[in-house]
């Protein structure tokens, strides 16, 4: 058992306490319930005691003087003779749902730590939340309710914000409340009655002949203007006696951006498994793609056959690169987040209306159907978890469902 000593406290007792070795307590005369412990290693720290021997630290000597700790001690100790511990304690004891914490300190101390471990764009999702919800971060965690998120969502319609957008707002800000209540933050789920907007799902938008013609005019102008801003460039710094930038070479690309489209083109892929790629999914050999089941919004791995145009620009590709990691890094090697700018001007210069890089992926599907594919093949290189999302393609295979009508013959 640890040495008790009973004596005054004065400063001079204080500060003549030596380790010994042991860990020992000096009791307080003047304010009973006050100790000072000295550690084997001669730290002095404030404690209070009640109880049946529990026991508080308040302090750090000399930090904390030895009026103040008398304070401090007496302030605890009236809270444990009235409430049978101090404050401080009888908070802590309590479940999680009863301690109070902002809508903030929950996200950050506890939701982020689990989005970044468990979800595949963990930082997007925090960062999104804050950049929609940071007006809410010094809210208690229980006062936010249904009313809070549906005003969110009026005022985001207003500002023209698409619905699939929004919902994918009301989607984050749900899942950190199912969280909170998982986890007896919550004893309710206040979120539960707010409802995501109707969208309409069929949208199909696929390019026209011309339309392909003018997109690929544009990324081979971007490669052109990229190839002579790097000349004009390195032009600059041969004037001035500086070392320019290696030009990149004539049969590769100048970035990642055309070997991107062209590879979402003939595959399908959505953006998030272009930017999650790598070149061990790849077996140019076989000819074969592969999309992992954690880098798929399925969660199911998908095995994908590469036609002539994309073996072209994978391997070229390839010969620029050492072929290891990631397909499409970013300049600092990790993974990218979006590619909105440089698509933005990509769409803009080949004039095409109404034209998002998902509808690459819709392009794919769209081919493949009008082409004669059977819309179970197209949902198993889609990777669509339900035929119904494959079915908003049916209607461009007016073909096939003739063909289907005319059998049936009455006369």
């Amino acid at each position: 058992m640890p040495r008790i000593i009973r004596e005054p406290l004065t400063l001079k007792v204080i500060n003549q306490a030596k380790p010994t070795g042991k860990l020992y307590r000096l009791r307080d005369a003047t304010v009973p319930g006050l100790l000072l412990r000295v550690t084997p290693a001669g730290t002095k720290v404030w404690a209070i005691t009640w109880g049946r021997g529990q026991e508080r630290v308040i302090g750090t000597y000399p930090v904390m003087t030895l009026e103040g700790a008398r304070e401090a001690a007496r302030r605890e100790l009236g809270e444990a003779a009235e409430h049978g511990a101090p404050v401080a304690v009888v908070e802590a004891r309590k479940p999680a749902s009863e301690k109070p914490i902002t809508l903030g300190d929950f996200i950050r101390d506890h939701f982020a730590p689990w989005a970044l471990a468990n979800q595949k764009q963990g930082q997007a999702t925090v960062d999104a939340l804050e950049a929609c919800f940071g007006g809410l971060y010094e809210r208690e965690l229980r006062s936010i309710a249904a009313f809070d998120i549906e005003r969110f969502k009026t005022a985001r319609k207003k500002h023209g914000i698409k619905p699939a957008t929004i919902n994918r707002d009301l989607d984050r800000i749900r899942k950190v409340y199912s969280c909170a209540f998982e986890w007896d933050f919550l004893t309710e789920h206040p979120l539960r009655k707010v409802k995501r907007i109707k969208v309409d799902n069929v949208r199909v938008r696929y390019l026209s002949d011309s339309e392909d013609k003018e997109l690929r005019k544009a990324l081979a102008a971007r490669e052109v203007e990229r190839r002579a801003s790097r000349v004009r460039h390195n032009a600059w710094h041969e004037e001035r006696g500086s070392v320019g930038h290696p030009q990149w070479p004539k049969d590769g690309y100048t970035d990642h951006i055309v070997p991107m489209v062209l590879l979402a083109l003939n595959t399908g892929l959505r953006r998030g498994e272009l930017f999650g790629l790598e070149w061990g999914n790849l077996n140019l050999q076989a000819r074969l793609l592969t999309v992992e089941a954690g880098n798929a919004k399925s969660g199911k791995t998908r095995h994908l056959p590469l036609n002539d145009d994309a073996m072209r620009m994978l391997k070229q590709w390839k010969k620029q690169g050492d072929g290891k990691g990631l397909v499409f890094p970013s300049s600092s090697g990790a993974r990218f987040n979006n590619i909105n700018k440089a698509w933005s001007g990509i769409v803009a210069a080949a004039k095409l209306p109404d034209f998002n890089f998902h509808d690459l992926r819709h392009d794919f599907a769209s081919k493949l159907v009008m082409a004669g594919v059977d819309l179970n093949t197209v949902r198993e290189l889609l990777g669509h978890a339900d035929i119904k999302m494959t079915l908003r393609y049916a209607h461009l295979a007016p073909g096939k469902l003739a063909d289907a009508v005319s059998r049936i013959n009455r006369t």
